[in-house]
């Protein structure tokens, strides 16, 4: 009788344990199952469409491609130009709507445009009397900007057909762009391989990774160039939305745009927005800088702490309760204000693109950096990479 009660102790505990393994392992199934499908889901959330956009007077095919991810956020960009056609944020209220300046079709871009939502390069911003030299040899340069060259020349990074690979992961979704700049394009040395990469993720953040390698000694400063309207209603102007910029100092310039070489500080000016003001606040004010760019248009001096993405600027629509952060590896960024809009262009929305109904927050390397032995050096060899970042994170307050 010890023996069999002994025995049926036995048996019951194994039962116990066996059922125990069996919950277990059921239960480690079913976590599996469920974290599969979050990711399935989320990843079902991040899709990716092309569609015709229109064909260029060669007859070549332009695609829009679009991305959405799972709060509705959309970002569309076609191959002409790596052009960021439709930006579409939700407000306050979760009301989606589009706060990039742009056209509905291909044909807008065609016309002379004051580069919506493009890409640029092979150099951003001016580079005066359109030359620069390079161990001894001097490149001249198109001078599509009176006498100064602008944004790459007469066809730059903003007018060329880029190849485009779509790139979908678990947390994010991604638009490979690549274009390949022969030596001498537009004047610049070197055969540039670009490549650069727009990626969509779930907390409404857009990263813009540019990367260009060279075969021979030369300068390179890309940029995006987006016009951002926070309310979401181009026929309203952004005199009212709110600019911080994280800098000391900026880059006065000349009456051609062209920095003078001088760092002042912004503390007493109109170009102090260390702390967030409206952009209208002292636009109009008497001053020679705001003169000669007719408003902002100048480059800040970031203050970046330490080497990587550092935080470069935000904007903020109080009315929408739309939000941007700005976070850039660059030394630098262009704050333009909307001056040369002047109403001749048609809006997306119906009616016109009036003067300051779009501002724009370029992170870039300094104007003229070729010419001025002050400004970080914008120099590419052929054994290095160039690499910049830059984020654009949206949210509401």
């Amino acid at each position: 009788m010890k023996t069999l009660k002994i025995s049926m102790q036995f048996l019951l505990l194994f039962a116990v344990l066996f059922l125990s393994v069996q919950c277990k392992g059921k239960a480690e199934k079913e976590g599996t199952k469920q974290t599969e499908n979050a990711m399935k889901s989320q990843k079902a959330s991040l899709a990716i469409s092309q569609e015709d956009f229109g064909k260029l007077p060669t007859g070549e095919s332009i695609q829009k491609y679009t991305m959405t991810n799972a709060n509705g956020m959309v970002v569309s960009v076609i191959n002409y130009g790596g052009i960021i056609t439709h930006l579409e944020v939700p407000d306050k209220k979760g009301k989606i709507e589009d706060v990039v300046l742009g056209f509905d079709s291909l044909e807008g871009y065609l016309t002379p445009a004051p580069y919506f939502g493009a890409l640029i390069g092979r150099y951003g911003n001016r580079i005066a009397d359109g030359k620069f030299s390079l161990d001894g040899t001097q490149y001249t340069l198109a001078q599509n900007d009176g006498q100064n060259h602008l944004h790459g020349g007469n066809k730059g990074f903003d007018k060329v057909v880029w190849e485009i690979t779509k790139i979908t992961n678990a947390e994010s979704i991604a638009l490979q762009l690549h274009y390949l700049s022969e030596d001498m394009e537009e004047g610049y040395p070197g055969n540039l391989n670009t490549t650069v990469t727009y990626t969509l993720t779930n907390d409404n953040t857009l990263k813009v990774k540019y990367e260009a390698t060279t075969d021979k000694k030369t300068v390179v400063n890309l940029t995006q160039h987006s016009y951002f309207n926070l309310s979401g209603d181009f026929s309203k102007g952004i005199l009212d939305h709110e600019i911080s910029i994280n800098a000391d100092t900026f880059l006065p310039v000349d009456e051609t745009l062209i920095p003078t070489g001088e760092f002042k500080e912004v503390a007493g000016t109109p170009f102090d927005f260390k702390q967030a003001k409206t952009i209208g606040k002292q636009i109009n004010e008497d001053t020679e800088q705001l003169k000669r760019g007719l408003g902002y248009d100048h480059c800040w001096v970031l203050n970046s702490e330490a080497q990587g993405l550092s935080l470069a600027a935000t904007a903020y629509d109080p009315e929408s309760g739309r939000y941007m952060e700005v976070l850039t590896t660059e030394p630098g960024i262009q704050f333009y204000s909307g001056n040369f809009l002047d109403g001749t262009l048609k809006s997306k929305s119906g009616g016109t693109y009036a003067k300051r109904s779009g501002f724009c927050l370029e992170t870039q390397h300094y104007p003229d950096s070729p010419n001025q032995e002050d400004f970080p050096s914008v120099v590419l060899n052929p054994d290095e990479t160039y690499i910049s970042e830059t984020i654009f994170k949206f949210s509401v307050k």
